[in-house]
Parts: C-alpha cells; structure tokens; sequence
C-alpha cells in the first residue's frame, strides 16, 4: 500500500467514525421533516452569521478602540458548530433517500460561499486590528481555497478524479474554526506572551500554502492523467 492509498484509507476511517456519532442526529433531522437543501441552507446561514461577528469585532475595534475577544471567540464556535451542517446535508440526502444532482451541486456552491464569507471576514478583521500583511495572507488563503475546489470540478468536468491533496475543505474548516477559537479564547485570558491574534494569522498562513500546493497537486495529477490518455 503506497502513502496515497494509506491516506486514503485513514481519512475514510476517520469520516466513518463521524458519521458513526452524527447518524442519530441525521435520523432525528430526517424524522423532523428536514431535507438535505434546507440542512445546506441552515449551514450557509450560520457560517454568515460567523463572518458577521468577526467583522463587528473589526468594526468595533476601529472605532472604539477596544477589541471585543468574545465576538472573536463567538465567531470561532459559530463556524464549528455551523461547518458540521457541511457533514450532515450528506447524509441526510443517503439516509432519507433524497439525494439529487441539484443538491450535491448546490452543497458544492454554498460551501464555497461559506469560504467565501468566511475567509472574507477574517481577511477584514485583521485589517481593522492593523495587521494588513495578514489580511493579505488570509486572502491568499481564500484564493488557494477557491481553486482548489475549482480545480477539481474542472478535473471532473474532463471525466478524471481528483480529490488527492492534504489541505481539502474538512482540514481548511478544522483549522479555520479553531484558530478563530484559539484567537478569542487566548484573547479573553488576557495572554502577554504573545499577540493572540498571530494565532489567527499563522492559520491563515498554513491554508494559504498548503490550500496552493494542493491546488497544483490537482493540476500536475489531471495533467497526467490526460497524458495517458494520448
């Protein structure tokens, strides 16, 4: 078994055991009446309410001159709770029997908003809080993570898989939400040691290399694939 296939396999051990501890809040959601685009939607809808709060912390900080952790903090749980809806309109489509080619389209699209609106808002707090370098980092981070789901829909647009590379959106939402976590949190206790927000920053910084260099992954994997085809 190469390092690939090994990967593989230990991803999908780890979203099997996921889906092991969410399966009976899916059933519950199916019993409700919930399908899987209204699942998405709800998601959608509480990864903007994140990027709201992260840029009223920006927002407040400009003009009070005081940096509110807690909306930091506030935005960091709000991705992480709202992200798992990524997991869930996946399985209630499987297990209720619903799936579509619209909804796994407009999944794909509204995860892209999410990112969108999400990176968006990060990008927008650190130039409030004065850190413009690392504003521009998080924007290097969104642009890897667009075209890493953009290379891959081009990939399968000409009939290749595609789907290798370490920084896809499970890892990139990880450390996303947790660093906005880590931020408030270590903001709110008052840390000297260090500028919490260079917790944000750093997170930032590991999505925007390794977000890239999965995109080119993807890119030298389909230019091989099509080579063999010739």
């Amino acid at each position: 078994m190469n390092i690939k296939e090994k990967s593989k396999q230990q991803r999908d051990s780890l979203q099997q055991g996921i889906y092991r501890v969410i399966n009976p809040f899916v059933h519950l959601l199916i019993r409700l009446g919930f399908t899987p685009n209204a699942v998405t939607t709800i998601g959608f809808l509480g990864n903007i309410a994140a990027a709201v709060v992260i840029v009223m912390a920006g927002y407040e900080f400009t003009h009070t001159g005081v940096l509110h952790y807690s909306l930091v903090t506030l935005a960091g749980a709000l991705i992480i709770g709202f992200s798992l809806f990524d997991m869930l309109d996946g399985q209630v489509a499987r297990l209720g029997g619903m799936a579509s080619t619209f909804g796994a389209m407009y999944d794909s699209v509204l995860d892209r908003y999410c990112e969108l609106v999400t990176l968006g808002g990060i990008a927008y707090y650190l130039i409030q809080t004065g850190y413009f370098f690392g504003a521009v980092i998080a924007f290097v981070a969104l642009i890897g993570s667009i075209m890493v789901s953009y290379v891959r829909a081009r990939a399968e647009g000409l009939d290749i898989e595609c789907k290798i590379g370490f920084m896809q959106r499970p890892e990139r939402v990880v450390v996303t939400s947790l660093a906005t976590l880590a931020t408030g949190i270590a903001g709110q206790c008052g840390l000297r040691a260090f500028d919490p927000d260079m917790i944000l920053i750093v997170a930032m910084g590991v999505i925007a290399v390794f977000a890239n260099l999965t995109a080119f992954a993807r890119i030298n994997h389909c230019r091989k694939a099509l080579n063999t085809r010739k």
